[in-house]
């Protein structure tokens, strides 16, 4: 059984792919995020809600899938 982390991070992590195959397929565009933005998203989503400097109401798990081809892909 999958816990909610690993649901979320399969879940963004496949609506990333749909949606870079779409933009390459339509405009021939790829989608990447660099590495430090990457970084400070995971960062903001891993604050407890009282130290959040702004509200970022994207679980974890979400962003994690969604950022994580990023950190691991280096796109020239």
């Amino acid at each position: 059984m999958l816990t909610s982390l690993t649901s979320l991070a399969i879940a963004g992590g496949a609506l990333r792919l749909a949606l870079n195959w779409q933009l390459k397929k339509r405009w021939a565009v790829s989608l990447a995020v660099p590495q430090a933005l990457a970084l400070a998203l995971i960062g903001l989503a891993l604050l407890p809600d009282f130290l959040k400097p702004l509200p970022f109401p994207i679980p974890v798990g979400l962003t994690l899938g969604l950022v994580l081809p990023d950190l691991f892909l280096r796109r020239a």
